[in-house]
C-alpha cells in the first residue's frame, strides 16, 4: 500500500475541511456569537495537521484499488474526529461521544441528532451542522478531486470508493472533469433552492441552511419542528421537489442538461424510483384518511412530503409519522431500506440494487422452470456483468448482518425493540429520524455513549457503501503487499 500518498491525500482533505470552517466562523462573527473562537481553533488545528501530512514525501503518485478504499475510509473517520471539535469547544455539545455522533450524522447526511433543543443552539453551530451535510452529500474526496490539481492514475479509485451505487462510471474521460461536473450540478441545485426559498418568504440564513440539508438529503433544520415550523405550503412543496430531484442519479441530470431528456426518462432505475415514491404516497394518504380520518388535502401534503423525505433519506418532516397508523409506518420502513437512486446524494440500499436483485430472482426462477434456458441480466438495454450482480447480492447480505448485529448491540440500552431496530436502520441507511421515541419529534440522546459510537460507525458504513470500512477492517489488507 502507498501509505505516504494516502497520508498526503488525507492532509488535503483536512485542508478542505479547514476551508469549510471559514464559513461558520464568518457566520458566528456576523451574528456576534462567541462560538467563532472554537471554529478558529479547529481551523488552525486542521490546517496544521493538513500541512504536516501533505509534506510527507511520497515515492510515487499512484493509488491501487485497495489504496482508494483505505484513503476514503481513513479520511472520513479523520474528518469526523476533527469536525466534532467545534461542538465540544463551544460547549454546544459538551460530551465528545455526542459531538462525534452529531458530526458523523452530518457528514454522512443521516440527519439523526442528539440535540434536544435545536433552536437554542448558536447560529454558527447550526450552520456548521448543515455545512457538514453539504460537504458529505457529494463526497469530501470528490470535492478534493474537483478543487485540487491531483491527477494521479489512481484518482478513479477514490471516486469509485466514495460514490454511492453498484454501477459507477465516469461522466467525462478525466476524473477531475467528472468531479467538477458533479459539483457544478450540486451547486446549481443548491443555488436554485436558495433562491426559491427566499422568494417563498424564508430568510437568507434559513434558506441556505435548509438548501444545504435538502440537496445533500441530510435533513438538519434550524427548527425543532423541522419544515412544519414555517407553516408555509410554498416552502413545503419547494423542499419536496428539490428532495425528489436530489434522489435522482446525477448522471441522468447531466444527460438531461445536455439535451438528452428522452434518454434519461428511459432509465429503469428512475422509473422504479418514481413508481415506488408515487405508490407509497397513494397508500400512505389512503391509510391516513381511512384509519385516522385525516382530511384529503392534509393527507396528501403530509404523505407526499414525508414519503419523499424518507425515500431520499433526507429526514425532514411536516408531521410526526411515529403517530401514524402502523400500515403507514411500515411503508416508511420499506422506503428507509430502499433509498433513492444510485449516484444521488441519498442513502439506503439504492433502487438500482433492488432492481438488480429483483432481476436476479426472476432469472433464478426461470432457471428452475427451464434449466437449459440461458438468461442474462440487462439494465436499460445494457448487459450487466455477473460480477456487478454478485456484488449487489453480497452487499445485501452484509447490510442485513450489520442491521441485525447493530440492533442487537443497541438492545443492551433496553430502550425498546422499535427504537433499537429503527435506530440501526436509520443510521445504516443514513435516513435520520426513526420510529417510537426516535421519531421526528424525538432525538437520539437517550442512547448510551457506547451506542452512539456504534451508530456513528454504522452511519459511516452506510454512507461509504459498507466496503471501504469493511475492507479497512480486514487484517489481510494490511498484511499483503
Amino acid at each position: 500500500m502507498n501509505f505516504r500518498l494516502i497520508l498526503n491525500i488525507m492532509g488535503y482533505t483536512l485542508w478542505v475541511e479547514a476551508g469549510c470552517l471559514l464559513l461558520p466562523l464568518l457566520v458566528s462573527v456576523g451574528y456576534g456569537e462567541a462560538c467563532w473562537e472554537p471554529f478558529l481553533w479547529t481551523l488552525g488545528l486542521c490546517s496544521l495537521c493538513g500541512l504536516i501530512l501533505t509534506h510527507i514525501p511520497a515515492r510515487k503518485n499512484r493509488l491501487q484499488g485497495r489504496d482508494g478504499y483505505a484513503v476514503v475510509a481513513m479520511a472520513w473517520i479523520v474528518l469526523c474526529l476533527f469536525g466534532a471539535v467545534p461542538y465540544v469547544l463551544s460547549g454546544a455539545v459538551p460530551h465528545y461521544a455526542d459531538a462525534l455522533f452529531e458530526t458523523a450524522s452530518g457528514l454522512t447526511t443521516t440527519g439523526a441528532t442528539i440535540l434536544t433543543d435545536v433552536e437554542a443552539m448558536p447560529r454558527g453551530i447550526l450552520f456548521w451542522r448543515a455545512l457538514t451535510q453539504w460537504m458529505g452529500g457529494m463526497g469530501v474526496l470528490v470535492l478534493f478531486l474537483a478543487l485540487m490539481p491531483w491527477t494521479g492514475a489512481g484518482a478513479v479509485h477514490l471516486m469509485r470508493a466514495e460514490s454511492p451505487g453498484p454501477i459507477k462510471s465516469k461522466l467525462l474521460p478525466h476524473v477531475n472533469d467528472t468531479a467538477k461536473v458533479l459539483y457544478g450540478i450540486y451547486i446549481g441545485l443548491t443555488t436554485a433552492e436558495i433562491v426559491a426559498l427566499c422568494l417563498a418568504g424564508m430568510d437568507l440564513y434559513d434558506a441556505v441552511v435548509h438548501s444545504f440539508a435538502t440537496i445533500s438529503t441530510g435533513g438538519f433544520s434550524t427548527r425543532n419542528a423541522s419544515i412544519a415550523a414555517f407553516g408555509s405550503p410554498a416552502i413545503t412543496w419547494i423542499v419536496a421537489i428539490f428532495m425528489f430531484l436530489s434522489g435522482i442519479n446525477f448522471s441522468l441530470i447531466f444527460i438531461s442538461l445536455r439535451g438528452h431528456i428522452r434518454e434519461a426518462l428511459h432509465s429503469e432505475e428512475l422509473r422504479l424510483y418514481t413508481l415506488l415514491t408515487l405508490g407509497s404516497i397513494g397508500l400512505i394518504a389512503a391509510s391516513l384518511m381511512v384509519q385516522q380520518s385525516v382530511p384529503l388535502g392534509r393527507a396528501l401534503k403530509d404523505s407526499v412530503f414525508n414519503a419523499v423525505s424518507t425515500v431520499t433519506t433526507t429526514g425532514f418532516a411536516t408531521a410526526d409519522f411515529a403517530q401514524w397508523p402502523v400500515f403507514g409506518q411500515m411503508l416508511l420502513v420499506i422506503l428507509m431500506f430502499t433509498g433513492a437512486c444510485a449516484g444521488s446524494t441519498s442513502g439506503g440500499i439504492k433502487v438500482s440494487r433492488i432492481l438488480l436483485l429483483g432481476k436476479l430472482l426472476h432469472r433464478e426462477i426461470k432457471k428452475i422452470l427451464h434449466p437449459k434456458h440461458i438468461s442474462v441480466i440487462t439494465v436499460d438495454g445494457q448487459l450487466v456483468e455477473d460480477r456487478v450482480v454478485s456484488s449487489a447480492a453480497a452487499y445485501m447480505v452484509a447490510y442485513m448482518i450489520l442491521l441485525l448485529g447493530g440492533a442487537t448491540l443497541l438492545a443492551w440500552d433496553n430502550l425498546g425493540f422499535t427504537e433499537s431496530f429503527t435506530a440501526v436502520l436509520t443510521c445504516l441507511g443514513n435516513v435520520g429520524p426513526g420510529l417510537g421515541r426516535l421519531g421526528p419529534s424525538g432525538n437520539f440522546s437517550p442512547f448510551s455513549g457506547f451506542s452512539k459510537v456504534v451508530m456513528s460507525l454504522l452511519m459511516l458504513l452506510g454512507r461509504l457503501e459498507l466496503m471501504p470500512i469493511l475492507v479497512m477492517l480486514s487484517p489481510r489488507m494490511w498484511r499483503e503487499r
